[in-house]
This record gives C-alpha cells, structure tokens and sequence, in this order.
C-alpha cells in the first residue's frame, strides 16, 4: 500500500512539473503547440533547426518502424534498451528544441528588421 501511495504521489508530482513548466520554463502544452510554429519556421528558413528537427524525425521514425536495427524477439533486453535510449534522447531533445524556438520567438517579436534598438 505505502509503495503505491508513494508511485502515485511521484506522478502527480511529474504530472504538476509537466503542466506548469519546470525551473519555471514553458509547460508542456506550450512547447507541444510550438512544434508546429517550428516545423514551419523552420520550413521557411526562419529558423535554424533543420538539422535538428530531422534527427528528430528519424528518431521517431526508427521508434515507429517495425524494423529494428537490435530486434527484440531474439535479443530482449538489448533490443528494448535502445528504443528506451532513443525514446529519452527524443523526449529531451524535443523539450530543449522547443524552448529554444520560444525563446527565438520572444526575441524575434522584439526586432525591429532594418533598425537597431537599444
């Protein structure tokens, strides 16, 4: 019973970290509907995560694909733990990617183009 209390105590913790942001950061639904800005942004050559979002989009490809560079079947401990790496890198990279465009965003809004501000 204590360790069940103690679980679901730890997830509505992550689930309150996630909704109001973390060290004061966007929430999570922020940065899940910046992604679409970013993708066009970046589509447009407004923003320099190119490289970036591809490395991302083949990381989801390669969770989503059922073929598998170490398989499961014959492997299974081995062949989980790279998805289970590659889904955290994802997972990272997403967050940082996307409070890297909020805050390109916040500075573009300040720029005038043509004229400096002090």
């Amino acid at each position: 019973m204590a360790k069940t209390l103690r679980r679901s105590a730890a997830f509505a913790a992550l689930a309150r970290a996630l909704a109001t942001g973390a060290r004061g950061g966007p929430s999570l639904g922020a940065r899940l509907a910046a992604l679409p800005r970013m993708i066009r942004a970046t589509a447009r050559r407004e923003y320099d995560g190119g490289l970036r979002l591809a490395m991302m989009a083949a990381a989801t490809a390669y969770i989503a694909s059922p073929i598998d560079l170490v398989p499961e079947i014959p492997l299974m401990v081995l062949g989980l733990a790279d998805d289970a790496v590659l889904v955290a890198w994802l997972a990272g990279s997403v967050l940082a990617e996307t409070e890297r465009f909020l805050e390109w965003e916040t500075r573009r809004g300040q720029v005038i183009p043509g004229h400096a501000v002090p």
